[in-house]
């Protein structure tokens, strides 16, 4: 099968792979959208260390099944899908607990780091366990399938932040898991939503989809860091009310500082947001009806042969790029 794989730090090359072989809970899905995530942008030139190269990325997918391993049930060949990007075991304590984002055995698509290896979806086609697998909703485009990954972790990050309806929160940095929650929040009936950025475009886009604010100025109840670093941190730490709740969803350093004093003195609620645990037929649901929109974000399409040129595109921060969808 053709693959786009990492070979070195921001270098691609166009490889032929073996067909993986189909386990008996598995089954074999041909690709027919994934798309670029910034997860795999920043992790390219190797800073993150989760993308050692060689490694076939890609974790925003759908297609249809085109093999079924011999113990799946409730699947079939040519079924529309789209899959979870964390393959979890199912056995662990946190998996039997609900929390398969938290598996002790946890793998991601499309990484590869110190502790494994897993080959994802910029390929015509990707072996997945059936346990990770979501059906589209009737006539739903593959396009629009490929963003369940995404807004899956946009709900999870405001299942997280405990925001109700009538409650104010601040979205800091509305790229693209910035805003969807934006619109997530939207949809929970947050009473003024302010979204933070330093890229007006952004903030005019945010306000299409629901912002009310651009600006900071009374705390609000419940703010959402969807960067990374310390300043952005220390904005969202600040900028909620006593006893308020941050979430932090960005990760792009591995380190950052936080303005303790003022989260111990003001009885601020601290919490990690990591990948999503459940949220995909919601996602899928919300995408279908409009509740959520995906059209505005979507910047451009591609195939596997020249998708190592869009990746360029967006790690130089092409202004007005967002998300670009391949097509293997």
């Amino acid at each position: 099968m053709r693959a786009l794989q990492l070979v070195a730090p921001s270098e691609f090359r166009l490889v032929d792979l073996p067909v993986s072989e189909v386990a008996d809970d598995e089954v074999l899905v041909r690709v027919r959208a994934c798309g670029i995530c910034g997860s795999d942008v920043h992790g390219m030139d190797g800073r993150t260390g989760r993308r050692i190269p060689p490694i076939v990325m890609g974790h925003e997918a759908a297609g249809t099944i085109e093999t079924v391993g011999a113990g799946v049930r409730d699947w079939g060949v040519g079924d529309r899908v789209t899959f979870d990007s964390t393959v979890y075991c199912g056995a662990c304590p946190f998996c039997r607990g609900g929390r398969i984002n938290l598996c002790d055995n946890r793998r991601v698509l499309g990484v590869s780091c110190d502790d494994y290896r897993q080959n994802g979806a910029f390929a015509e086609t990707v072996a997945v366990p059936a346990r990770i697998l979501y059906r589209l909703p009737e006539g739903m485009p593959f396009d629009k399938a490929a963003f369940a990954e995404p807004v899956s972790i946009a709900l999870h990050a405001v299942n997280r932040s405990g925001v109700q309806a009538g409650q104010s929160a601040a979205v800091i940095g509305v790229g693209m898991i910035g805003l969807l929650i934006v619109q997530a929040l939207r949809e929970r009936g947050a009473s003024r939503i302010v979204a933070i950025d330093l890229d007006p475009e952004k903030l005019e886009l945010a306000r299409r989809l629901g912002a009310t604010d651009t600006s900071l100025g009374e705390p609000v109840d419940v703010a959402l860091e969807v960067v990374g670093i310390t300043p952005t941190i220390r904005t969202a730490v600040e900028n909620v009310r006593k006893g308020g709740r941050v979430v932090l969803v960005g990760n792009v350093s591995p380190q950052a500082e936080i303005p303790l004093q003022v989260v111990v003195s003001r009885e601020l609620d601290l919490f990690g947001s990591a990948a999503s645990c459940g949220e995909y037929p919601e996602a899928l649901a919300m995408i279908a009806d409009g509740r959520i929109q995906v059209d505005p974000l979507l910047s451009g399409e591609t195939d596997l042969d020249h998708a190592a040129d869009w990746f360029a595109r967006l790690h130089a921060g092409e202004k007005g790029l967002m998300k670009v969808m391949v097509h293997p």
